[in-house]
This record gives C-alpha cells, sequence and structure tokens, in this order.
C-alpha cells in the first residue's frame, strides 16, 4: 500500500493534549500507567482513520488512466470500507461494490479501491460517502455510467441508541447507463450478487 500521509508532530502533541483531557472528563485518571500513552495512541489512530482529508482522489484515478477501447460493465466489488461517522464518531464498515462502463478511458483496477479508502478515511455518512466515489469516478473517467453501492453495518446503533445487532444500511448511487437502462442496472446488481470466484 501507498505511504500514508500523516499529521505533523505538533498536530499530534496538540490531539493528544486534548485526549488527555477528555478521560479526565470522563472522570478517569490518565497518569495512572494503563492511560499513560492513551492519548498519543488515539491521536496516531486518528491520524490514521482520518488521512483520507490529505489525499486527492481525482489525482489517484489521473495517476493510472489508460485508452482502451472496452464499453462493457467493469466491476470491482467486495472493497472493505472502514469508516467513522460524523455523528458520533463511531465506526462504520462493510463492502463497497464499484462498476463503470468506459468511454475510451480506463482506470488501473487497484485505483478504485483506493478512491473508496481516501473517502473513507474521512468523517462521513454512508450516503455521501456514496456519492463521493460516484462523482469522483464520474467526473474523472467521464464513462458511460457508473454505479456504487455500499453495505455496511453503523457501530452508532448496534453498541448505542436503538442496539440493534445485524442491521445493514444499503445504499446505492447510478449515472449514466446504470440509471437510464434498467437491464443494465440488473445486470451489475446481478454480477456483485454473484459469486463468481
Amino acid at each position: 500500500m501507498s505511504q500514508v500521509p500523516t499529521f505533523s508532530e505538533e498536530n499530534l502533541e496538540n490531539l493528544a493534549f486534548h485526549y488527555k483531557e477528555i478521560l479526565k472528563g470522563l472522570g478517569e485518571n490518565p497518569d495512572r500507567e494503563g492511560l499513560l500513552k492513551t492519548p498519543m495512541r488515539v491521536a496516531k489512530a486518528m491520524d490514521f482513520l482520518t488521512h483520507g482529508y490529505r489525499q486527492d482522489p481525482k489525482a489517484i484515478l489521473e495517476s493510472a488512466l489508460f485508452h482502451e477501447d472496452y464499453k462493457q460493465i467493469v466491476v470491482v466489488k467486495d472493497i472493505e470500507i472502514y469508516s467513522l461517522c460524523e455523528h458520533h464518531l463511531l465506526p462504520f464498515f462493510g463492502k463497497a461494490h464499484i462498476g463503470y462502463i468506459p468511454n475510451g478511458t480506463i482506470v488501473g483496477l487497484s485505483k478504485i479501491p483506493r478512491v473508496v479508502e481516501c473517502f473513507a478515511r474521512r468523517l462521513q455518512l454512508q450516503e455521501r460517502l456514496t456519492s463521493q466515489i460516484k462523482d469522483c469516478l464520474q467526473d474523472v473517467l467521464n464513462p458511460l455510467g457508473v454505479a456504487v453501492v455500499i453495505e455496511a453495518q453503523h457501530l452508532c446503533m448496534s453498541m448505542r441508541g436503538i442496539q440493534k445487532q445485524n442491521s445493514v444500511t444499503t445504499t446505492s448511487e447510478f449515472t449514466g447507463a446504470f440509471l437510464k437502462n434498467e437491464n443494465t442496472r440488473q445486470e451489475f446488481m446481478h454480477l456483485i450478487g454473484a459469486d463468481l470466484h
């Protein structure tokens, strides 16, 4: 995997200071042995979990564009996603399924999961994440159509609040041929649902 862009030392120290204050606010003693290094550990974890802010998803795609006269559906499915819900800063996780129909330009296949990762590693809503991936692919590739489906479990629903285990949220976005042609959309849905491997 490519190098993950990181915060400056000053930014990490600032975050660690605030996490120490949060521990105090919870009634904990941040100076006890088990918590002594926790503020910096959490700061570094948040650095990693939000590194998508420091990446350019369009540049990721543009780094591997190729001219190819292929006009059938290209699908990359079961892309693992891990993100943080912006409402409670709790994780949501699942899989993204991406399809596009080239219009003279294809992209290196590894770049699609990288774009998903770039947007997922930000404070997110699943609905926005779905739209951002779709818009980025549409803008850079100018394909005949883009399809994005995300299935995810949200810890803000299972760990707190309604506390419903195993519920899955599904979001989808379509452009071009996937939006206008039901047969094309159904073919994509069949491909992401089929156990082909």
